[in-house]
């Protein structure tokens, strides 16, 4: 697999099939502090990008071997609305996903363009990363493209929201000292009330990051909740979802979903067949896979 990874077993989502529109190196209009794919110059499009039928194919050949999964993720080695063939892409998924939903991870860069408000329109979820309201804790916790405008983002999510018909989902990631002030809270939870969506995902760095910062505690975002009154708000903290593992990996396809997304044993365990299971353990013992503890919790990344 080339563009795809995992599935993944999601928190939220359930098992989710990724497909990754960057696979080469990251291409991402945000360099966020706590960003698990590492560090990067920031740019305005995806190099090399991948041909939507030669994923398409890959989907497919997935499908046939392992049956749909429970959402189809649009995502990237960074930004997934930098792709210049996303529309034409998502229609193509429309027409093979069945019964799978399907999702878009987006940092929300571009939302206030009308072409990428249409093609996300198509979607059956998008999820859009709102970490700060507040222009200074935005610049220094996502560390935007230049030309990108803290305003132009809420207003083209503002503007979305209106015609939308499908799940708007708003994820809020604080750092400790970043953008975790009252006053950016405040900020934010006053502009997610007039905007309504479905879902407010609330949560911390839990993953390798690609600086050094700090998350919060978990008591901590409870307390952060409380300002979200009225909205349907989820505090995002580890936990399994008790699907049973089912899916099977040839040592390379461990090596890319890990390059892709780190998991704890658990996680594994979750998502994936015993066989690959002890598989990861092998590699871990010979030095192929290594282990990495973030936050309390140990990861295994490549």
């Amino acid at each position: 697999m080339q563009y795809l990874f995992g599935p993944v077993n999601s928190r939220r989502f359930g098992l989710s099939l990724g497909i990754d529109l960057s696979p080469a190196e990251k291409s991402c209009s945000f360099d966020c502090l706590y960003c698990e794919v590492g560090k990067g110059k920031t740019v305005n499009r995806i190099k090399n990008e991948p041909k939507p039928e030669e994923i398409i194919i890959e989907l497919k050949e997935f499908i046939e071997k392992h049956g749909y999964p429970d959402v189809i993720t649009i995502t990237a080695n960074g930004e997934p609305t930098l792709y210049s063939k996303l529309e034409e892409l998502i229609d193509s998924i429309n027409r093979i996903k069945g019964g799978s939903k399907t999702l878009i991870l987006s940092n929300g860069s571009t939302i206030n363009r009308p072409d990428i408000q249409r093609s996300l329109g198509k979607l059956d979820m998008v999820k859009i990363s709102v970490d700060a309201v507040d222009e200074k804790a935005f610049k220094k916790v996502n560390r935007p493209l230049e030309n990108i405008r803290l305003k132009d983002i809420l207003d083209g999510l503002t503007e979305f929201r209106k015609n939308y018909q499908g799940e708007l989902i708003v994820e809020l990631l604080f750092v400790r000292n970043v953008n975790d002030s009252e006053e950016n809270i405040v900020k934010t939870a006053q502009f997610l009330k007039k905007l309504k969506p479905d879902r407010v995902d609330i949560g911390t760095v839990d993953r390798p990051p690609a600086y050094r910062v700090k998350p919060l505690t978990d008591t901590e975002l409870f307390s952060i909740a409380e300002f979200f009154d009225g909205l349907n708000v989820n505090v995002v903290t580890r936990g399994m979802d008790g699907k049973e593992g089912r899916i099977e990996l040839s040592d390379s396809q461990i090596i890319k979903t890990l390059e892709r997304r780190p998991f704890t044993v658990e996680d594994l365990k979750a998502v994936f067949t015993e066989n690959t299971c002890i598989r990861v353990k092998e590699m871990v013992e010979k030095g192929i896979l290594k282990e990495k503890k973030v936050n309390n919790r140990t990861f295994i990344t490549v």
